[in-house]
């Protein structure tokens, strides 16, 4: 505890590890190594106990290190032949030594957990002090937290190799566990002899399922091919793949998922319609879990076990009709936009509390998204549209509620979330958390410059997005634009007239579809100016920044805000073309319809901008908002309304509004019938259009 313990750590850094290291050790101490090295600029290396300025070992008695699960303490002491102070790592398990080594790494060698997904670079120092003072770490308020990779399709697409490789998955897993996270579920319906699972699980992370594939079992179709994916036909053929998984896992770190939902994660009714009662389906499900836990009871000594409370499976939890053994986690989950309510199925939002009532005994935890993917409004590209202060109150929500056992946070692809995810590693830590002194700590640490401008660019981001509803967690991701977008297309194309597209009630309400394409418009235009107000604000800022931070500050925030103004641009253009062209003003529509084009082809262009260095390609497979199958349906679009007046050989309108009035009447088809290209048409008419 005394001063004169002080130690100086300069040039190399000398360490001892113990005997029979386990593997997550290993990777921390490769971790730290790599990061003391880029530092001090010299290797750090491995040598005896006497020799070292760090000693990584076991606990003993006498260092009274915490006895909880993960715990790990510092303690300094005086080396007896040399007089040498030296810290000494101590914990009672693999994750305690691992979070001991990256604790150091963050707070004395200055290495951000989210170094690599922020493009933090790593300061070189000539020497590092440490305090000499005895430390003991702080027990997490969530017993098991971490991330569900869920939806990671630039993570798959980043790569050549599928599924994706060990220099993928790396970066995510050291991220999660420098934030303090124990568990993860990584990725989403990948092949079975990927590293994703092996590499968790060497590196110390508990590994937990999908809500869909219980007990990490092969889908029943995938495994049985042309039968029928009935448990009460069928249960033998499920039991098999259940008992299969057990014995596949039995021996590694795993929260068993208990659940049985349907094929391709959608209930099971929808293919088996004999199950036509919530309480037929509850007594399904609850026979369902029950057998997998003792299947489980049967195999696994102390089995840690879980059962994902979500969508319809809480409605009918709520309602009595399923019943949970008391020892397995319930969890929980909000509705993809941060509200801890049941989440909008198709057109059906019921928006039940999602969180345990005082009459609900047992062990409780939550699944909870910065990130969503729904096919209608959610974001997926973009941070999470809700205000923090949003997220704040659900999260003390759910510490009220004691629901802290388990918290599995939706991460996506990392990058684009990191704000969020902060919040979240701040909450398992802390049960709490002011979200200004959250954002203000991270701005610090990405940015270390203009903190008060920069904060405010931040929080002004949720106050421009969209609210397509009533309701503080009705608003607009990314998908908001496209989705849409692509139904408007299709409905407009195959010429549905005004019956209502059923696939937008869920925003528009019931009405014609001329109301819904005016429901979209008066949304996005709305939205424009202050986007762009935003922007302004932001080059101001962005006018003292080093080169550096820029590109940082570009890749964090900015890159967001022109998705959504492009994205707002775009849908309220094709909205436009659509009044245009039921008005029979075809080339108007045209125009319309190619600055569509060109707004949509400005959030390709931003997320080209943010593939710099080693995020090449990192978008490449964004299939999910997908950005380019929007670009293809406008374009295709706007080929349909040429037909319309231009056709067959596509002069009419450049005779009919580009050319000058002295050869309209003169010119030879032979010098004047060669078509112009649909952008270089739509940019005369434009500006011809403009002009008027």
């Amino acid at each position: 505890m005394s001063l004169n313990r002080k130690l100086q750590l300069k040039g190399e850094v000398r360490v001892s590890l113990p005997d029979k290291l386990p593997t997550a050790v290993k990777h921390a101490w490769e971790m730290f190594a790599r990061d003391a090295s880029a530092v001090l600029q010299t290797p750090a290396v491995i040598t005896e106990s006497n020799e070292s300025d760090i000693v990584v070992r076991w606990a003993t008695e006498a260092d009274r290190c915490p006895e909880w699960s993960e715990a790990f303490a510092y303690r300094y002491h005086y080396h007896k032949q040399s007089k040498h102070p030296q810290l000494h790592i101590v914990a009672n398990d693999e994750l305690g030594l691992v979070y001991g080594l990256l604790h150091l790494s963050e707070h004395y060698f200055g290495v951000d957990p989210f170094w690599y997904w922020a493009d933090l670079p790593i300061r070189q120092q000539e020497s590092v002090w440490l305090d000499g003072i005895n430390f003991d770490s702080s027990q997490p308020k969530v017993r098991f937290r971490g991330w569900f990779v869920n939806d990671e399709v630039c993570l798959i697409g980043w790569t050549e190799q599928y599924p994706p490789p060990k220099e993928v998955w790396y970066p995510v897993f050291e991220a999660l566990l420098r934030c303090g996270g124990n568990m993860v579920l990584p990725g989403t319906d990948l092949p079975k002899h990927g590293v994703h699972i092996p590499l968790a699980q060497e590196m110390g992370l508990w590994v937990t399922h999908h809500h869909a594939e219980p007990l990490g079992a092969e889908m029943f179709l995938r495994a049985y091919p042309g039968r029928k994916a009935s448990y009460l036909e069928n249960p033998d053929l499920f039991e098999k793949l259940w008992m299969d998984a057990i014995h596949k896992q039995k021996d590694g770190k795993v929260l068993w998922v208990l659940s049985f939902r349907g094929q391709g994660d959608t209930p099971f009714w929808e293919h088996d319609p004999q199950f036509d009662t919530p309480e037929k389906r509850g007594e399904m499900i609850s026979h369902a879990i029950k057998k997998q836990y003792e299947m489980i009871l049967s195999e696994v000594e102390n089995a840690v076990c879980c059962t994902a409370l979500y969508g319809e499976i809480a409605e009918l939890y709520k309602a009595g009709h399923i019943h949970v053994p008391d020892s397995v986690i319930k969890v929980w989950a909000d509705n993809g936009y941060g509200k801890m309510v049941s989440r909008r199925q198709g057109l059906e939002n019921y928006r039940i509390p999602s969180l345990p009532d005082d009459s609900d005994e047992g062990r409780n935890g939550v699944y909870y998204h910065v990130t969503f993917h729904d096919l209608q409004a959610s974001n997926h590209l973009t941070m999470l549209p809700v205000h923090p202060a949003l997220i704040q109150n659900e999260l003390h929500s759910i510490a009220e509620s004691g629901a802290l056992d388990y918290l599995l946070v939706n991460s996506g692809n990392i990058r684009p979330h990191l704000y969020p995810l902060e919040m979240l590693r701040v909450f398992w830590r802390t049960g709490t958390i002011a979200y200004k002194e959250v954002l203000k700590d991270l701005i610090k640490r990405l940015y270390d410059s203009n903190i008060d401008d920069i904060m405010k660019l931040y929080l002004d981001y949720y106050e421009h997005v969209i609210a397509y509803g009533p309701n503080e967690d009705d608003k607009a991701g990314d998908e908001f634009y496209h989705h849409p977008a692509r139904i408007i297309i299709g409905h407009w194309l195959q010429g549905k007239g005004e019956v209502p597209e059923e696939a937008l009630i869920w925003a528009t309400g019931d009405v014609p579809f001329s109301e819904q394409i005016s429901y979209f418009m008066e949304k996005c235009s709305g939205a424009i100016q202050g986007w762009e107000e935003w922007l302004t604000k932001y080059d101001m800022v962005a006018e003292n920044l080093s080169e550096e931070l820029k590109v940082r500050l570009q890749d964090q925030l900015r890159f967001h805000v022109e998705l959504h103004l492009s994205g707002c641009k775009g849908l309220e253009d094709l909205c436009n073309a659509y009044v245009n062209f039921h008005q029979r003003k075809f080339p108007q529509a045209f125009v319309s319809a190619s600055q569509s084009l060109w707004n949509f082809q400005t959030s390709l262009d931003a997320m080209d901008k943010s593939e710099h260095g080693k995020w090449k390609h990192f978008f490449r497979a964004d299939w999910l908002t997908n950005v380019k199958n929007t670009l293809y349906n406008v374009d295709t679009l706007r080929r349909f309304i040429r037909m319309h007046g231009d056709n067959p050989d596509f002069f009419l309108w450049y005779k009919a509004y580009i050319m000058p009035e002295t050869e309209k009447h003169i010119y030879l088809e032979n010098t004047h019938r060669n078509p112009l290209s649909d952008n270089e048409l739509a940019k005369m008419l434009q500006e011809k259009f403009n002009e008027n």
